[in-house]
């Protein structure tokens, strides 16, 4: 699909947005299958990639422009008739393109089902590798609606191959509560609860449950609906911009983070907001791992 707006993320300047000489690349995945309340994530990517338009390329915080590590962008994948299954293997085999050309690979959805493909390609090439999982909810039915592959099971899939730790967590379905009360392997949970009780170490905790090579997915419901309303399925009392970022710096700092994504983006139409904080936290995020490199 092509899009009609300039095809790079943040407009940034061609000679950075070269795939020849990028060393981060924007894969979008307009994908809308199994979303259970409000649908419309499959036009998170274009959303964000619009509002990266309007976005300041000088990062105040970094005090740097990010984008002369080189960000390219990705058409669109062709996937919105396909079954999550067969999505997931399309995504699967673009950021296999990606991580074997040596690129860092950002995935921006689209719904939470087609973050398993990221993690699998990475797991692949990074063995000791863990997921930083920050969501409202935990995902871990093991079929929702009859659904293996559906945006609800997005992390009970993942820990069968790759250990998690969960973070912002705000709601609980009986069956999640069942399967969590079987101390499952491989799965570690901070919720925010636990964050907002403890304030001063929550972020030293995160990091420590954390492999030293990590993956990090991030459902933007995981933000307060105060910062983020247009998302998929929203939850009150998430995590705010601040905290989140204190989070993914410290996280960056002490770890080496293999690649993202942003996902459950369902843009409104008549606000703006959401999709700018997520093409902000793209950018930022990848100044804080470039800054490092």
């Amino acid at each position: 699909m092509r899009r009609n707006y300039p095809n790079n993320f943040g407009e940034v300047p061609k000679r950075f947005s070269d795939p020849r000489r990028s060393k981060a690349v924007i894969i979008p995945v307009p994908y809308d299958e199994t979303t259970t309340y409000r649908s419309g994530t499959a036009g998170g990517p274009a959303a964000i990639l619009s509002a990266s338009q309007n976005m300041d390329l000088c990062d105040e915080e970094l005090r740097s422009s990010t984008y002369k590590v080189g960000i390219h962008t990705l058409d669109d994948l062709s996937v919105s008739d396909l079954d999550p299954e067969d999505m997931i293997k399309v995504v699967r085999k673009e950021v296999d393109k990606v991580i074997n050309k040596g690129k860092f690979p950002v995935t921006i959805g689209g719904e939470h089902t087609i973050s398993i493909a990221p993690v699998a390609a990475c797991k692949k090439r990074f063995k000791d590798l863990s997921v930083l999982h920050i969501d409202a909810h935990y995902d871990l039915w093991d079929r929702y609606n009859g659904i293996k592959y559906n945006h609800a099971c997005v992390a009970r899939r993942i820990i069968e191959f790759c250990p998690i730790v969960q973070c912002g967590m705000r709601s609980m379905g009986e069956g999640e509560l069942s399967f969590l009360r079987s101390d499952p392997k491989g799965l570690d949970v901070i919720d925010m609860y636990q964050i907002r009780n403890n304030p001063a170490d929550w972020v030293d905790r995160v990091c420590s449950l954390l492999s030293d090579q990590v993956y990090i997915t991030i459902d933007m419901d995981g933000f307060d609906p105060g910062i983020v309303p247009a998302v998929g399925t929203p939850v009150p009392g998430g995590l705010e911009w601040y905290e989140t970022l204190t989070l993914l710096r410290r996280l960056t700092e002490t770890k080496r983070v293999v690649g993202f994504d942003i996902v459950e983006i369902a843009p409104t139409g008549i606000e703006t907001s959401s999709e700018f904080l997520a093409a902000k936290l793209i950018y930022r995020l990848l100044g804080y791992i470039f800054s490092k490199k």
